[in-house]
């Protein structure tokens, strides 16, 4: 049987929200919208976008961010058992996110491993916050990504391997494009039954749990 290896998104997939998209609501930057729906639709790339988001931003706000997102930020029923599943079974489990380092870590912190998390940086140095990106794409993927999903699937994941991605935003199609197994929520799963890329949905970590058995049998 072929091992399984799974790549799971932070924003929306592991939390409930976008942690970004919470930060801007919350903060409201003048232009921010229109910048996000510049990324939704694909007229800039992500790396590109993500950037702009937090230029917005003043370095001096940086605590009062922090607070909010970990105040308010919520991990979806069933992760905690999901991670235990996944170490009792020994499947390499991967974070991979387009989130910023200073919530993703304290938020999974106790939960998954420093050395198994991929997002992006931040720099609070200057005037306004900047994003570092330590995970560009590499020469497979042209996208701009930021943290590139696909680029750290074919980093991380040997060929034999059975790849499992779990997701739910247009930011995760690429990834979703290379999986053995894609696990879907929100609007990924519209992208994947646009593309006719197969899929199962879940709502908690329990259904992924619930996926996962029955992918074994076929793996």
């Amino acid at each position: 049987m072929r091992k399984p290896i799974l790549f799971c998104v932070f924003d929306g997939t592991i939390t409930n929200t976008d942690n970004i998209i919470a930060i801007m609501k919350k903060f409201a930057p003048p232009g921010w919208e229109e910048i996000k729906e510049k990324i939704l639709s694909q007229s800039i790339p992500i790396q590109e976008g993500v950037s702009q988001l937090f230029q917005l931003l003043p370095s001096e706000w940086k605590q009062e961010i922090t607070d909010y997102i970990l105040n308010h930020a919520r991990i979806r029923n069933g992760f905690k058992e999901f991670v235990e599943y996944t170490k009792e079974r020994g499947y390499p489990l991967y974070v991979v996110s387009g989130g910023i380092d200073f919530f993703v870590e304290p938020l999974l912190e106790g939960l998954v491993p420093k050395e198994q998390i991929f997002c992006n940086k931040s720099d609070f140095s200057t005037e306004r916050i900047q994003i570092l990106w330590p995970y560009t794409c590499d020469s497979q993927c042209l996208n701009q990504c930021g943290c590139c999903k696909p680029s750290l699937i074919r980093k991380l994941a040997k060929e034999n391997d059975f790849k499992i991605v779990i997701g739910d935003s247009i930011t995760d199609l690429q990834a979703a494009k290379l999986a053995d197994q894609v696990i879907a929520r929100d609007f990924l799963i519209e992208k994947c039954k646009e593309l006719g890329i197969q899929h199962s949905a879940f709502h908690t970590f329990f259904d992924v749990i619930d996926i996962l058995e029955k992918v074994e049998v076929n793996a």
